[in-house]
């Protein structure tokens, strides 16, 4: 159980992030300036909890007067079954990222796919609607995204992943927001994509999906989810390819944890701001 005074030795409201591990996570950094920018006086912490010790975990920071939590890998799924109540967007995407104190409960909601949209149509100036989206991958950061994608009512999104099955059931889970299907990277073939989402952490390991250089045209935008100090083997492999913008997720990041903060506080915080910051402190390119 999380110790009384990790949880009552201030008069502070109670919030964090849980994962395994998550030292590396910049999540207090990001609502510490929310916080002092939406004049709010709150405690942010970074709670590492094992898997078999999450809901025993989860369940005595909320008894304990705890207010929210971010949830993290490898929680994500798990967090479903601990939320009391969820948010149909956490429902539908069959994992939970924050998880918030009501007077009937724990309720889950998943922000990541309203920051994704945030930071492309938002920061980016991107148009979605009547577009081609190409997902890379069929794992949990694509079930978080589709459902806020298909709501901008692209023109078509395919999911490719190396197991077609994965994809066409995802896709399937998803059909009745809007035009979508699943393939095998082997099967990506016609027009190149408006936007090009890399949901999966391959390429930063230098791991490159096996799709066709004819998905990018001069006009399409690849943006991969995962971010660093320096671009991800996918972008540098998209750049290569002539692509005409090549971006990492930290507006992504940013703007999940925004919704994350509105879900708790009730207003949405200012991001340009916090971004700024964070890529100058990550000294990221």
């Amino acid at each position: 159980m999380l110790s009384q005074s990790e949880l009552m030795g201030t008069a502070l409201d109670q919030y964090g992030v849980i994962g395994h591990p998550v030292g590396h996570s910049l999540s207090p950094f990001i609502h510490g300036m929310f916080a002092r920018d939406c004049g709010q006086n709150i405690s942010y912490r970074l709670y590492d909890v094992a898997p078999g010790e999450f809901h025993a975990r989860v369940r005595a920071f909320f008894a304990q007067g705890g207010r929210g939590l971010n949830v993290t890998l490898p929680h994500k799924i798990a967090a479903v079954d601990v939320a009391h109540e969820l948010t149909p967007r956490a429902a539908h995407a069959a994992a939970v990222n924050t998880l918030a104190a009501r007077a009937d409960g724990i309720l889950g909601d998943n922000t990541d796919g309203a920051g994704l949209v945030h930071d492309l149509c938002d920061n980016l100036g991107l148009v979605i609607t009547h577009r081609r989206v190409l997902v890379v991958g069929a794992g949990g950061a694509t079930r978080g995204i589709l459902g806020p994608l298909l709501g901008l009512a692209p023109k078509l999104v395919v999911i490719a992943n190396r197991t077609p099955e994965r994809a066409e059931d995802l896709a399937a889970a998803f059909a009745d927001l809007g035009a979508i299907q699943g393939v095998g990277f082997g099967q990506l073939e016609g027009a190149p994509f408006d936007l090009i989402v890399n949901a999966t952490s391959a390429s930063l390991t230098g791991v490159l999906p096996p799709f066709p250089p004819s998905v990018i045209a001069p006009h399409t935008v690849c943006y991969d989810l995962a971010y660093g100090k320096s671009s991800t083997a996918f972008l540098e492999w998209a750049k290569r390819q002539g692509c005409a913008r090549a971006l990492q997720g930290w507006g992504m990041l940013v703007e999940q944890a925004a919704e994350s903060f509105r879900l708790w506080h009730g207003v949405r915080p200012a991001t340009r701001k916090v971004l700024a910051a964070l890529k100058e402190r990550s000294g990221s390119t």
